[in-house]
């Protein structure tokens, strides 16, 4: 009788599954490097943008309707500008209807979007943060209001009511910021609602009660550290659609006020070209928007998978 011993690698990964697995974290690895890179890189351009534009984003050049050079003689030309043998910087983008140097525009919107963006989902995190914590702490009448009055603003479409908003308070930046905190911080409010009500059950809350500390303290102090992981991963993906809902009220005329350097106006003003081939105009802003919002998206599916993994 032969004896058959049991394999003792059963369960573990195949050589191939290993491979996979390292590709796949070194692939994760390489698209959080280019989401961190794209999120340092909108904050830079927001705060020094216009500052190193090669032209002033609000001063026509004379050429208008300029297409960009080929990309294959961006070397060319890029060695020829830090050299000085170019009268004047080149246009990468082109120029738009009006004379305007499209890549100037292109890095100097940041600080428009960004600041419009990143300022409305940061108050609604706090904000949110703080009301979801009230409600999922305290659970009462009045919290239970706030959570009726958060499903009636997350009832309605998001351009909607941003759009009623800026519309009776104005396109003032401040009106703009608020119409995106009271838009987004009923997501905040619910997502920390409803972790805090689960940590709130949990064994070292009921210890903290026995050993007589006060509701504040436990819920600050204990509840709150252990219940903001999904709002930090909600914050990343905010300002993503942060920024697309403020270049949408551009576009649509109800957000931040041309002539200023913003992409949504870009892309709105550009889009009359392209019927005559201009193509360039809308485009790059129009790329600028799908690769920072999708540099937020990654950092945040980032963070989310490592508090997974703690």
């Amino acid at each position: 009788m032969s004896i058959v011993e049991p394999d003792s690698r059963r369960g573990a990964p195949t050589p191939k599954a290993r491979r996979f697995a390292r590709l796949d974290r070194f692939g994760s690895k390489k698209f959080f490097v280019f989401g961190l890179s794209v999120v340092v890189l909108s904050i830079f351009l927001a705060a020094f943008g216009a500052t190193i534009s090669p032209y002033d984003p609000l001063e026509a050049t004379g050429d208008i309707s300029v297409p960009p050079p080929p990309i294959t003689e961006w070397p060319r030309l890029f060695y020829l500008a830090v050299s000085g043998e170019l009268e004047r910087p080149p246009h990468w983008f082109g120029t738009d209807q009006s004379g305007l140097d499209v890549f100037s525009r292109v890095i100097s919107a940041p600080r428009a979007d960004m600041s419009i963006a990143l300022g409305g989902a940061l108050i609604s995190l706090f904000l949110g943060t703080f009301l979801g914590l009230i409600a999922g702490f305290y659970r009462n009448w009045a919290t239970e209001l706030m959570m009726r009055v958060s499903d009636v603003l997350q009832a309605f479409p998001v351009f909607i009511t941003a759009m009623i908003l800026v519309a009776l308070a104005g396109r003032e930046t401040g009106n703009l910021v608020l119409a995106l905190v009271l838009v987004y911080t009923p997501i905040f409010i619910r997502l920390t609602r409803a972790e805090v009500m689960g940590q709130s059950a949990r064994g070292y809350v009921q210890a903290a009660w026995a050993v007589g500390n006060n509701g504040f303290k436990i819920a600050v102090k204990h509840v709150l550290p252990n219940s903001l992981v999904p709002s930090l991963v909600q914050l990343s993906v905010t300002v993503g659609f942060a920024i697309i809902l403020t270049a949408g009220l551009s576009f649509v005329g109800a957000g931040v006020r041309p002539p200023t350097p913003e992409w949504g106006i870009m892309i709105s003003i550009g889009a009359q070209q392209l019927i005559l081939g201009e193509w360039w105009p809308s485009i790059f802003p129009g790329l600028a928007i799908t690769v920072t919002v999708f540099g937020y998206a990654v950092v945040g599916h980032a963070i989310e998978q490592k508090f997974r993994e703690i």
